[in-house]
């Protein structure tokens, strides 16, 4: 549903439910892509391996919509995963609508033929507004990038453990993620 005129973020968040997903971007709605066997397996395993530790801590969605702003504007991605603390919620939030501020962490899944360029592009506006981590995983290369703000990306390959000061008991061997 690429639109010819600007959108709103309430006239974004007002269109019908389908079976696509969308993400406002640069007020348009731009379609996900859907994923394949490897990118949701891998989601899966995400899933799977951080829940337990998340759910002691706060929440963490799979394709869930967060609101955030890039360039001044509004926008709304949909990271392959997301995690928020439950501090960072106020009590009121809305459980049928997007993620409502920046979570701590977004993970997204490389998928075939994305460039390099636009995965940096993507981490590097995260951060910029407000998710103070952003995991990208290349399901090909078999490697976890850590993006922080103000540092140089840190990529992670099996038989490495990923442990962060900002995910205190969380720690997350990079070889359970990829299966063989």
């Amino acid at each position: 549903m690429i639109t010819t005129s600007s959108l709103t973020l309430d006239q974004f968040l007002a269109l019908p439910e389908s079976d696509v997903t969308y993400e406002l971007i640069d007020g348009q709605a731009i379609p996900k892509m859907s994923p394949k066997f490897r990118h949701s397996r891998t989601q899966k395993t995400l899933l799977f391996l951080l829940e337990t530790w998340a759910n002691n801590n706060g929440f963490l969605q799979p394709e869930w919509a967060v609101r955030l702003q890039r360039q001044g504007r509004d926008w709304v991605p949909v990271p392959a995963l997301l995690y928020i603390s439950f501090e960072r919620l106020s009590p009121d939030w809305e459980d049928d609508a997007p993620c409502p501020v920046a979570p701590e962490l977004v993970v997204d899944i490389v998928s075939p033929g994305q460039s390099f360029g636009a995965i940096a592009e993507k981490a590097s506006a995260y951060l910029i507004a407000g998710v103070e981590r952003v995991w990208l995983i290349d399901t090909q290369h078999r490697s976890l990038t850590v993006f922080t703000a103000n540092q140089m990306p840190r990529i992670y390959q099996p038989p490495d453990v990923v442990e962060d000061d900002l995910f205190p008991e969380l720690t997350l061997s990079v070889s359970d993620i990829f299966h063989s």
